[in-house]
C-alpha cells in the first residue's frame, strides 16, 4: 500500500479520560474538553485513538471476556465504550474539529486477541478529506474466540503500519515510562528493555489490556518492522497534548537507535 504523508496517531489513555477506579464509566469530562481545545488548534492530518478505562475494562472483567465467550458481556461492553467515543467526539467537534466515531468492532476481525484484518480504506478517505478518524479500544469479532477484546494499543501500530504514520504519541497519566526512583526513562529500545523491564507494571486499576508494560510490548514490535519512533507522554498535564502534536518530543522514546 502506498503510505499517506505526514499522518499522526494519538493516543489518549483511559486513565487520562475517565476515573478508571470507577466501576461503571465516570468521564473527565474537563480533561476531555481540554485536550479537544489542544487538538484544534493542530492543523495536520491525524487519528485519534483513546482507551476505554472505566468504560471498558470494568465490564469486560465483570463478564470475564478475556477467558470465555459471552455474547450479552460483549454488548453491555461495547455499549459502554461506545458512550465514552461519544463524549470525545462531541467534544472535539465542539471545539471545531471534523471529527468521527470508527467503532472497530464493526471493521476489524482478530484471530486469538491479534488483528488479522481491518477495513481501513474509510479511514483513508476521512484523511484525505479533513475528517480526524477517533477509533477506541473495543470488543471486537474473532475467528477462533467468537470476541475478544481489542486495546488500542494494538489500534495504533497496526494503523501506523498500514497508513505509513510519521509521528505517533500515546498520551497516559504519567510522565512515560518511569524507573524505580520515579524518574522518567528517556529511551526504550529492544537493547535496553531487558534491563527496565521490571519497572514498568501493569495498571493500578482494573485493565484487561496489559497497562504499560502492554504499551511498550506493542510499540517495540513496531519498531522491530519500521523506523517509526513512538512517544509515552504525561497528557493530564496542561499544553502536553499540544506540544507533542506541534513536534516536541517529550516524555519517553520508543524506537530502535537509542536517541
Amino acid at each position: 500500500m502506498k503510505a499517506e504523508e505526514g499522518i499522526t496517531i494519538l493516543k489518549i489513555g483511559g486513565s487520562v479520560i475517565t476515573d478508571k477506579s470507577s466501576d461503571d464509566g465516570s468521564a473527565k469530562l474537563d480533561e476531555i474538553e481540554r485536550i479537544a481545545a489542544e487538538i484544534s488548534r493542530f492543523s495536520g492530518r491525524l487519528i485519534i485513538v483513546h482507551g476505554a478505562g472505566s468504560f471498558g475494562h470494568p465490564q469486560a472483567k465483570r463478564y470475564a471476556l478475556t477467558e470465555k465467550f459471552d455474547a450479552k458481556g460483549a454488548i453491555i461492553t461495547h455499549d459502554s465504550v461506545k458512550n465514552l467515543n461519544r463524549f470525545v467526539v462531541n467534544s472535539l467537534n465542539k471545539a471545531g474539529l471534523n471529527s468521527v466515531p470508527v467503532h472497530p468492532i464493526g471493521n476489524t476481525v482478530c484471530e486469538n486477541g491479534r488483528i488479522v484484518r481491518m477495513f481501513i480504506e474509510g479511514i483513508r478517505i476521512m484523511l484525505k478529506n479533513g475528517f480526524v478518524p477517533v477509533l477506541h479500544g473495543d470488543v471486537v469479532m474473532d475467528t477462533v474466540l467468537g470476541i475478544s477484546i481489542l486495546s488500542g494499543d494494538q489500534i495504533v501500530p497496526f494503523l501506523a503500519m498500514q497508513l505509513g504514520a510519521e509521528r505517533i504519541g500515546i498520551g497516559s497519566a504519567k510522565d512515560g515510562v518511569l524507573d524505580n526512583e520515579g524518574k522518567t526513562i528517556e529511551t526504550i529500545t529492544s537493547s535496553n528493555f531487558r534491563d527496565i523491564e521490571k519497572y514498568i507494571g501493569a495498571s493500578e486499576n482494573t485493565d484487561v489490556t496489559g497497562g504499560m508494560f502492554g504499551k511498550v510490548d506493542e510499540l517495540l514490535k513496531l519498531c522491530e518492522i519500521s523506523s517509526i519512533t513512538s512517544y509515552i507522554f504525561n497528557a493530564s498535564k496542561n499544553g502536553n497534548v499540544l506540544k507533542f502534536l506541534n513536534g516536541e518530543n517529550i516524555g519517553t522514546a520508543i524506537n530502535n537507535t537509542g536517541k
